[in-house]
């Protein structure tokens, strides 16, 4: 190589590395500014230890200034079906803010965590380098096509390839950091350098899912359970049915017999009676099948009013209200 040409590439390097460094001060000297005189909130920095986040994580977290809200305060800032998953909150482009919102009910705890990781993870893949968010977005491309098992989870994707295509892989990002247990060992070592642990925010994420799963379980058992019951309550009142016409048209016949004076009369109304007594008691055992079904139902029906409510609460027009 020529010593000019060995000049202007070793100019070029020099320059791009200096670019690159006016970047990194760049951002630094932004983030200074955004946390210039500010202090995380206590729930703020709880989140943060949940989490297990890293010092990198609580960097971008804070820089964000988190706010865990509720009502017109939330919904002014993130508006409502933003997010199809189950997290409630939202990451407000270039470092303008993360909104969490504030979930009172216990059967729904670990929601507020996994949501201040969910937006976090958008804050951190808005800053990966062309070059790293190209390999970031391989690792999570190659683990949806070929290793992802969660039903649940596909369906979110899809809904977000609906709504917002351009950030699917964005959402991928932020959904299996904070949603998948078990990750392929690249992935995981990504995302180490986020959470100290990350089993604790996708426990999370067990935990409150856990409560919807429960319930549909619950019910699927239920509606099981039922259907079998009322195949046999038609199966009895079939036959009950039958049983009847015959018992009618018997009872007929022993009227003819007694009218008539016929010497068998007495033994056929002794076996008569007792096949009443039989028939009354399937109707008996039928009508207490009958009532089981009922109690089954009410009790189906409960469940299903909790799983209801659970999703009332996490949803759009509970927020807005």
């Amino acid at each position: 190589m020529q010593m000019k040409q060995w000049f202007q590439v070793t100019f070029l390097v020099l320059v791009l590395a200096a670019t690159g460094t006016l970047v990194v001060e760049r951002q630094a000297a932004v983030d200074w500014w955004h946390l210039r005189g500010y202090t995380a909130p206590a729930n703020v920095v709880q989140l943060a230890t949940d989490d297990t986040m890293t010092g990198q994580a609580r960097h971008l977290f804070y820089v964000n200034h988190p706010d865990v809200t509720t009502g017109k305060a939330f919904t002014s800032n993130c508006p409502a079906g933003r997010e199809k998953t189950v997290v409630l909150g939202c990451y407000l482009g270039n470092d303008h803010g993360i909104y969490v919102y504030a979930v009172d009910d216990q059967r729904l705890n670990g929601v507020e965590q996994v949501t201040a990781a969910h937006e976090m993870l958008h804050a951190a893949y808005r800053r990966l380098s062309g070059s790293e968010r190209k390999r970031v977005d391989a690792m999570l491309l190659d683990y949806y096509q070929h290793d992802l098992a969660d039903q649940r989870i596909k369906d979110t994707i899809e809904a977000y390839k609906t709504s917002e295509p351009d950030d699917v892989v964005n959402e991928m990002h932020s959904i299996f950091g904070t949603e998948v247990a078990g990750l392929p060992a690249g992935l995981e070592q990504y995302y180490a350098q986020y959470f100290t642990d990350r089993s604790k925010v996708t426990g999370y994420t067990a935990s409150y899912q856990g409560e919807f799963t429960t319930r549909k379980d619950q019910v699927a058992a239920f509606d099981t359970q039922l259907k079998a019951m009322k195949q046999e309550i038609a199966a009895n009142e079939a036959s009950l049915k039958q049983q009847k016409a015959a018992l009618d048209a018997r009872r007929a016949q022993l009227d003819a017999e007694r009218s008539a004076g016929a010497p068998g009369y007495y033994a056929d109304a002794v076996a008569f009676n007792k096949a009443v007594d039989a028939y009354n008691s399937q109707v008996a055992q039928n009508k207490n099948l009958i009532d089981q079904y009922n109690d089954i139902v009410d009790q189906r029906n409960a469940v299903v009013l909790e799983e209801q409510e659970l999703s009332q609460e996490l949803s759009a027009s509970a927020i807005s209200e």
